[in-house]
C-alpha cells in the first residue's frame, strides 16, 4: 500500500490556486463534463476558505450551474431547478468575476431554474475567461493538475488522489529537465480513449517515485 499522504505539496492539492481551478472548471464545462467541472470549481471554492467574498460566491455559482446542468441532463429536473436557483442567487452577489463572462451563465442558470426540462444541456453556454473559452488542450500545468483528478472523481478511469499526487510531482519537475509526469498528465486530459492506460502508467510512476522517496528517507 502506498504512502500517499507523504506526497509533495499536499496543501497545494487540497486548496489549488483559484486561477487554476477556474480555468480547469471552465475547460471541463466547455467540454460538457459538467460533473467534473463542478468538482474543479468546488476545489476553487475551498481555496477561498472562510472568505465569503467574490471568489467564494463566484465559485459557488459556477459549481451550482454545473451541478444544475448535470442534473438536467440526467432528468432530475427538481434537483436541477434547485441548483440553478442557488447559482442565480450567488451570481447576483458577485462584483469581481475574475474576467469571467457572467451574463450568459446567469441567463443559463435562470433558464434552468424556470424550465429545467426544456433547457437542453447541449445548448449550455461556453464559459469564457479573459475573452477565451478554455479547453483541455490549452490548460496550464496547474489547471491540468486540477482537471485530471476532477475527471477521475466524476467517474473517469484512474484514482483522483493518485492523479493529484502525479500533478504535484509534475510541478516539481519544472526546471529539472524531466517531464514524464507532466506529459502523462496532459495525455490523460487530451486522449480520452487512452485514459485507462495513461492512468495505469501514472499510477506506476507515482508508486515508483514514492518508493524512491521512502528509500531516501530511510537513509537518514
Amino acid at each position: 500500500m502506498t504512502d500517499r499522504h507523504r506526497g509533495p505539496d499536499r496543501g497545494g492539492r487540497d486548496a489549488p490556486d483559484a486561477s487554476a481551478a477556474l480555468g480547469a472548471g471552465a475547460a471541463l464545462f466547455n467540454e460538457r463534463r459538467f460533473l467534473a467541472a463542478r468538482d474543479a470549481w468546488n476545489r476553487g471554492r475551498r481555496s477561498a476558505g472562510d472568505d465569503r467574498g467574490d471568489d467564494e460566491r463566484l465559485f459557488r455559482a459556477l459549481a451550482a450551474t454545473a451541478a444544475a446542468t448535470h442534473r438536467a441532463a440526467d432528468g432530475d429536473y427538481d434537483g436541477a431547478a434547485a441548483e440553478a436557483d442557488d447559482a442565480a442567487a450567488a451570481l447576483g452577489g458577485v462584483a469581481d468575476a475574475r474576467d469571467v463572462a457572467l451574463a450568459p451563465v446567469r441567463e443559463w442558470a435562470e433558464r434552468l431554474a424556470a424550465d429545467p426540462g426544456g433547457a437542453d444541456p447541449a445548448s449550455a453556454p461556453r464559459i469564457r475567461v479573459d475573452g477565451e473559452a478554455p479547453t483541455g488542450d490549452g490548460l496550464s500545468l496547474a489547471a491540468a493538475g486540477v482537471a485530471a483528478p476532477a475527471l477521475a472523481t466524476a467517474g473517469e478511469p484512474g484514482d483522483a488522489e493518485t492523479l493529484a499526487t502525479a500533478a504535484a510531482f509534475a510541478r516539481e519537475e519544472r526546471g529539472t529537465g524531466r517531464t514524464e509526469f507532466a506529459e502523462l498528465l496532459f495525455a490523460y486530459l487530451r486522449t480520452p480513449d487512452a485514459r485507462p492506460q495513461v492512468a495505469a502508467r501514472l499510477g506506476d510512476h507515482v508508486d515508483r517515485e514514492e518508493r524512491k522517496r521512502r528509500d531516501v528517507d530511510g537513509l537518514f
